[in-house]
């Protein structure tokens, strides 16, 4: 049903303008429809306008809001002091929000806190939290004044940071089985495929003096530093990840925590999940003996990166061993070795880039020569002085191991000692206990440790997980869990995107929600959307926020 405007021309070549009230029905016999007048208004310069705009007014009550207020802004209703009173960003928390939604974060946080009857919205409260960390890490403190005046989190006004501060511990609470739904929930969305699971470590430091950290501090621990920060106390963090990059699982120990030492709990956590058949796939710091042994339990298997300068009998003879590589990508050439027989049988797979072997024989080349530069130098010193310089070369990360010194003290380049690393370049060695694997499969799900990697770059830098300033044990491993559902949502978004996060970040944050105020009331407005913020809502699979997303009438 529709108003329509008829025209007829007069006699005189004027022309008159009917309105008509109307609506099409089919016509069977012409096969296509036809106006069918119900009420005529009559002649339009003779229309009372305001009957039309009463008419309006009682349609709009079966409406929409959004279309109330169109049909409000059509017929004057609208107040003329109507007035801009503030902007939010939207986007980049909607986004995150639709994500949360898909991945059905929301109703598992519901159902774990269920039968807890608390007062305040907890799963919001946790969002809001992750949110922050993805978009504008910041303190719960500052966090007050983030969600209030800066950005729109759907269902959330406002935030204290003591309801924040109760949110963590409550979510630290149910820790275990919100990480085994949450991996399962996200395992069957996406079809992820968990046969390879890559795992690693690096290291989170705090802005406290070691000497400042109370008597009995169990986590917070001076150890070796991923971050070169030595001189503070700090944390060991394990994830896991899939070959898709996405990360499972996150664990948090302390800062003296050896590598070597993790691999038992974290099989014994992964085979609580009952994944099936899992390759582990490690860097070099993991493969001692009895880690390898732990990660063959329960049916599971590994893909391990070997230390070519060990000394192990093993790697020693699979480095030496004859025979020609097989290129499988570019820059990719393997060899399949195998050492021993019987239980003893091991197998290897060396790999070699040749791009890679002529970078680290160029820059070789440019350190022997700057070390040549240095060794003329010493020629030209006094003693005491000569004496300073030799120790400090000896001594020096890169050049020492170049050197050798003679019985009167000179310092010579040892020639062996370059032929010996001339051997390494552009290699590394893989050993893994799955005959199943082909070596080529085997060499580039090695390869694809890069994603973990990544995803520590993006937890440190982009979630800005360090520094951190908590100094409560409980309050500290919930910061870790909050930073990795926030690393869950981002990679999960890159994937889907194909686009970085910063990127897709930095543009629909530019996605605006405005607060407008007459004497009517109040209406909420977001910008209009630009092409590439249509085409990242098209990509992840969701709507984006309506244009109008509240009208709130006074009385």
């Amino acid at each position: 049903m529709y108003i329509r405007r008829v025209t007829r021309k007069n006699k005189d070549g004027t022309t008159v303008a009917y309105l008509q009230l109307a609506h099409n029905e089919w016509d069977p016999k012409a096969k296509y429809a036809k106006a069918k007048v119900i009420y005529s208004f009559g002649r339009e310069d003779e229309v009372d306008r305001a009957v039309l705009e009463r008419l309006a007014k009682s349609i709009s009550r079966f409406l929409s809001p959004e279309q109330a207020w169109e049909i409000e802004t059509l017929t004057g209703e609208v107040s003329d002091d109507f007035q801009f009173q503030s902007s939010k960003r939207l986007g980049g928390a909607w986004l995150l929000d639709q994500l949360w939604r898909q991945l059905g974060l929301g109703e598992i946080l519901h159902s774990l806190f269920a039968s807890r009857h608390h007062q305040i919205p907890l799963e919001r409260l946790i969002f809001a939290m992750v949110a922050n960390r993805a978009l504008h890490p910041s303190s719960k403190l500052a966090m007050e004044e983030w969600v209030e005046k800066d950005v729109h989190i759907p269902h959330l006004p406002q935030v204290a940071s003591h309801q924040l501060y109760r949110a963590m511990d409550e979510l630290l609470a149910v820790q275990p089985e919100l990480e085994r739904q949450v991996f399962h929930a996200v395992a069957d969305l996406l079809n992820l495929e968990v046969d390879l699971i890559y795992f690693d470590t690096t290291s989170s430091y705090f802005e406290v003096d070691p000497s400042e950290t109370p008597e009995g501090e169990s986590l917070r621990k001076q150890g070796f530093s991923k971050d070169k920060r030595p001189d503070l106390v700090q944390i060991v963090i394990g994830l896991a990840v899939t070959r898709e990059g996405v990360p499972i699982r996150a664990w948090v120990w302390p800062g003296n925590t050896m590598d070597m030492t993790v691999i038992k709990q974290v099989k014994q956590d992964l085979i609580g999940w009952k994944l099936g058949r899992v390759i582990s796939v490690m860097d070099r710091g993991f493969s001692s003996e009895e880690n390898l042994r732990i990660l063959q339990q329960a049916g599971g298997h590994y893909i391990v990166g070997e230390k070519m300068r060990s000394g192990k009998a093993a790697v020693e003879e699979a480095l030496n061993r004859r025979g020609r590589y097989q290129q499988v990508r570019e820059n990719l050439h393997i060899k399949e070795i195998i050492v021993g027989d019987g239980e003893a049988r091991q197998r290897y797979v060396l790999v070699y880039n040749p791009s890679e072997a002529e970078r680290q024989r160029k820059e070789r080349e440019k350190l022997l020569e700057s070390l040549k530069e240095e060794l003329e130098g010493l020629r030209q010193l006094p003693n005491e002085a000569h004496h300073k310089a030799t120790c400090r070369l000896r001594s020096h990360p890169s050049y020492g191991k170049y050197l050798r010194q003679l019985k009167d003290g000179t310092l010579r380049i040892d020639k062996q000692a370059v032929r010996e690393a001339e051997k390494y370049d552009g290699k590394y060695l893989i050993r893994t206990s799955d005959d199943t694997l082909s070596a080529e499969d085997v060499a580039l799900g090695y390869k694809q440790l890069v994603d973990i990697e990544q995803a520590f770059r993006t937890l440190k830098s982009t979630l800005e997980l360090r520094p951190m300033y908590h100094r409560l044990e409980d309050r500290i491993r919930a910061h870790v869990l909050l930073s990795w559902l926030a690393l869950l949502l981002v990679r999960i978004v890159e994937i889907r995107t194909h686009e970085s996060w910063p990127k897709v970040r930095d543009e629909c944050e530019r996605l605006m929600l405005g607060h407008f105020s007459s004497k009517n009331g109040d209406l909420y407005q977001r910008t209009e959307l630009t092409a590439k913020q249509a085409q990242l809502f098209a990509a992840l699979g969701m709507e984006p926020p309506p244009k109008i997303l509240g009208i709130h009438p006074r009385p």
